[in-house]
């Protein structure tokens, strides 16, 4: 155990005396994650009901998922929207932590917490909110309605990302390009991106899960044929029992660790 005597940091505390932060941590992802894990069994069971563990085991909820021509276009939908929200996000995002960060005006802190306001105010306000300015608008039950709310969402994910990276860069260099001649359109995009692009891709990963996994939005402002995944699992859930949601939950795991670990090696790949 001489690992439990060697230094964990540069300020001398050993792993020993942080044994009980590693503990902490145990215990807290193991709280996080069983949760999750419990799904994946009782996805493949044959039940008729949610059953752990399953008595027996089976494909069936998997086959009535890829086989409900409802399952199948809410599917389409979550994928529609959580794509167009990445992209509408995403350089929204990039954008306004950009300016905000080499603006340096005092002022600019004030509006950063103001555009990240949505991860602070629950979501059940915003989404009532949403609801009502929508029925006036007309864009309840619409795709571009549905894309905008997630965008809201999303915007202060992307933000705090790409923010962070900036912090970390030196914005020296991009000062020397414009002072060669280049605009600062061109200097960002030659010089700066390619330099956070790593926290770009992250901000576009999280812009579509955020989209993708949200519910209390949905449920207000999407209906109808433009339901989404998460709606229709919800609806089914509360109105009667159906397994099908642990196999879909079960994919849904698959997707974003799947998403999680191709940004994770693009990363390392690209240090």
């Amino acid at each position: 155990m001489s690992w439990l005597k060697k230094s964990a940091s540069d300020t001398q505390i050993t792993h020993g005396r942080r044994l009980w932060l590693y503990a902490s941590a145990a215990i807290i992802m193991l709280l996080l994650v069983i949760p999750t894990l419990i799904v994946i069994p009782m996805s493949f069971s044959d039940s008729q009901y949610l059953e752990f563990p399953p008595s027996n085991w089976s494909m069936r909820w998997y086959y009535e998922y890829f086989e409900s021509a409802r399952w199948m276009r809410a599917t389409a939908t979550s994928f529609q929207v959580g794509f167009l929200t990445m992209i509408l996000a995403t350089p929204l995002g990039t954008m306004a932590a950009y300016a905000l960060f080499v603006s340096g005006h005092k002022l600019a802190r004030v509006v950063f917490t103001f555009l990240i306001t949505p991860m602070i105010v629950p979501v059940i306000l915003i989404a009532i909110g949403i609801f009502y300015a929508y029925g006036k608008a007309g864009l309840n039950n619409t795709i571009p309605g549905l894309v905008l709310a997630h965008t809201v969402l999303a915007i202060p994910l992307v933000m705090i990302v790409i923010t962070a990276a900036l912090r970390t860069y030196d914005l020296n260099q991009e000062r020397v390009a414009r002072s060669l001649g280049a605009t600062r359109t061109k200097a960002f995009f030659v010089i700066t991106l390619p330099q956070i692009k790593f926290s770009v891709v992250t901000s576009a990963l999280l812009s579509f899960l955020t989209s993708f996994d949200e519910v209390i939005v949905a449920i207000f402002v999407s209906g109808g044929s433009n339901a989404t995944l998460t709606k229709h699992m919800f609806a089914a859930l509360r109105d009667y029992i159906d397994p099908t949601i642990a196999s879909i939950s079960t994919l849904m795991i698959l997707i974003s660790t799947t998403l999680l670990l191709a940004t994770q090696i693009f990363g390392s790949k690209e240090k």
